[in-house]
């Protein structure tokens, strides 16, 4: 290492967070999180000065995120465990899912960590397709793994989940732990509530999977507090083929509903102007 006068020209890294467009190191890095003083509802008594503030933060964020990935081509989200092995069994799964999604035309979005996200990443980067990570600020810091080609660093995991589900037609579910769960059951409710239209929700692992799918139809559906058809919202597989399959049918069914809705509007429309004319030509008789 150079030296000037006796002294090292350069600092050793140590700690290191990201803020959004912000890097924190060493004596700037503290514990806590922008999402954890947002929702610590003991700090009240600086609400009225500090969270309208936060307002316009999270704002920034939802245009960011919207201005970024406007342009995105057809995306399908991927979710697994960041503490995954490169080596694993999920690993490999989600790099040749990430390698077939690119092949089939879609970009790839991801967390942008390392273990699965980072897998699905180098698939789709190698296979020529985008790779995207929407990375977010945690008290251990994980940072963008190298084969993200788009990268958003986000504060708040509310606006971040909604990237995941605006830009991406279909989300894949490797083995994963909390936050895998959290995007697993988000995307189930949306699809049941109707606040997403045909969205494939594709289960990959069927080992890691299959006991919480027999909770879900022997306990859940069983006690009445979902349906069967609920249960049909899940796709399960090992085979990235069909995975992929599945995602491309369901997108081009839906495209063919809203092609029929197109051409039916416009039918109606032609046969009032039509009415509409001959209204007209009576009166003039």
């Amino acid at each position: 290492m150079s030296q000037s006068n006796g002294r090292e020209t350069r600092r050793a890294p140590g700690a290191e967070r990201h803020r959004g467009a912000v890097t924190l190191r060493r004596q700037a890095v503290n514990d806590s999180t922008a999402d954890q003083r947002l929702l610590d509802s003991r700090q009240r008594a600086d609400w009225k000065t500090k969270d309208a503030w936060r307002a316009l933060r999270i704002l920034s964020e939802f245009v960011e995120g919207f201005d970024t990935l406007a342009d995105l081509p057809s995306a399908v989200s991927v979710f697994g465990s960041a503490r995954s092995k490169p080596d694993s069994p999920e690993c490999q799964l989600a790099e040749a899912l990430g390698a077939a999604l690119a092949r089939a035309g879609y970009a790839v979005i991801t967390g942008g960590g390392p273990g699965v996200m980072e897998a699905a990443n180098r698939g789709a980067s190698e296979a020529g397709g985008l790779s995207v990570g929407l990375g977010i600020e945690l008290p251990f810091e994980q940072g963008l793994n190298d084969w993200v080609d788009l990268a958003i660093d986000f504060r708040y995991f509310f606006a971040r989940k909604t990237m995941f589900v605006k830009y991406a037609q279909a989300f894949v579910v490797l083995p994963g732990g909390f936050g895998t769960m959290d995007e697993l059951f988000e995307a189930l409710t949306l699809v049941q509530t109707g606040k997403v239209t045909r969205f494939p929700v594709v289960l990959m692992g069927t080992d890691y999977w299959r006991g919480l799918l027999d909770w879900l139809r022997d306990t859940m559906a069983a006690d009445g507090k979902i349906g069967p058809v609920d249960l049909e919202l899940i796709c399960l597989t090992d085979d990235v083929d069909a995975a992929v399959r599945h995602i491309v049918e369901a997108e081009a069914a839906l495209s063919a509903e809203q092609e029929a809705v197109r051409q039916e509007a416009v039918a109606v429309t032609a046969a009032d102007q039509r009415a509409a004319a001959d209204e007209g030509g009576k009166g003039r008789d």
